[in-house]
């Protein structure tokens, strides 16, 4: 009779094999295009990607929360959604005149307050996470539709200009965002009791359950951090577009595709922060790299749908093995 494969070697392989793929098209575009490893450059992709990041950081608490199978567990896919009605809020209070601070409070408000509906479809309506957030986010986008009358929104304030501008050492500000909000999610989502609680949630609920855990109020919290992230997205969305501008849609598929990689680059194929920010710097550099070698974009979609179908096939085997 033959041995069951080594599962834990099967999850070191795929992990080993996602970081080689890491450094391989760092070393392809390198060689392929000469400014690749300019530090402007580098500099430019981690502005670009800090948008995605802070959706894919929420996206991944959802995950979390919800066990990771994106089927049945946790999923939210109004963040993109949710990310354009943000922004359109905040643009739309700048242009009245109103001052960043009340423009801000509104746009984190919106934000929370899409998280909560999609908490309140998953935990107390009891509809499966997938077809509660798609619902929710074909709602979210026609009052963005509404609001903006399906048009650009222009705004300009010294905040939106602050960070949209370099900071220190001629580093952009969303850079430092990016850097900043990974180094704060990351351990609160790791480390902290709430975060370890919401793993146990997603992980072993029945488990959580019968330790006394209000399974039902972390989930839905996770819903809710998720759509603080979209509404903090929003405000460097508005910033590096100066204002608003329709098809905030167009991201989900490389948010979708950074939550899920990240459980690749994560100790024991499990979703972390770290891993969906491993995740978001691949696909900025693969996204960057296109481009200087003048590969059409629609290349890079094609890539996210095949790496989607490669972690979504290598994984779950994985965690039952692993959990």
């Amino acid at each position: 009779m033959s041995k069951p494969p080594n599962r834990r070697g099967l999850a070191t392989a795929l992990r080993l094999g996602a970081y080689l793929a890491f450094a391989g098209i760092v070393v392809a575009f390198a060689l392929a295009a000469p400014g690749f490893l300019n530090p402007v450059n580098l500099l430019n992709v981690l502005q670009q990607s800090a948008i995605l990041a802070l959706l894919a950081f929420g996206l991944t608490v959802v995950v979390i929360g919800g066990g990771g199978d994106v089927v049945t567990g946790g999923i939210d896919l109004s963040v993109a959604a949710n990310l354009g009605l943000s922004a359109a809020i905040y643009a739309t209070t700048i242009q009245k005149g109103y001052p960043d601070a009340l423009a801000i409070a509104a746009c984190l408000a919106s934000g929370v307050a899409v998280g909560a509906v999609n908490a309140l479809a998953v935990t107390v309506l009891r509809i499966v996470p997938l077809l509660a957030t798609l619902a929710v986010a074909k709602i979210v986008s026609g009052l963005e539709f509404v609001l903006t009358q399906n048009s650009v929104v222009t705004a300009s304030s010294p905040f939106l200009s602050w960070l949209a501008d370099n900071g220190p050492l001629a580093v952009p500000v969303m850079a430092y965002a990016l850097i900043l909000t990974t180094l704060i999610a990351w351990p609160v989502a790791q480390a902290t009791p709430y975060g370890l609680r919401l793993q146990a949630v997603g992980a072993h609920r029945e488990a959580a359950r019968a330790a006394g855990l209000p399974v039902k109020a972390y989930v839905a919290a996770s819903y809710m951090v998720s759509g603080l992230f979209s509404a903090l997205a929003g405000v460097l969305s508005a910033a590096y577009l100066t204002g608003s501008s329709p098809g905030s849609a167009d991201i989900l598929l490389s948010v979708v595709v950074a939550a899920l990689l990240g459980v690749v680059f994560s100790p024991r194929l499990t979703p972390t922060i770290g891993g969906a920010a491993l995740a978001v710097l691949f696909i900025g550099l693969l996204n960057n790299g296109f481009q200087l070698v003048n590969i059409s974009s629609y290349w890079v979609s094609g890539v996210e749908g095949a790496l989607i179908l490669f972690v979504v096939a290598c994984t779950p085997s994985q965690r039952e093995a692993l959990s």
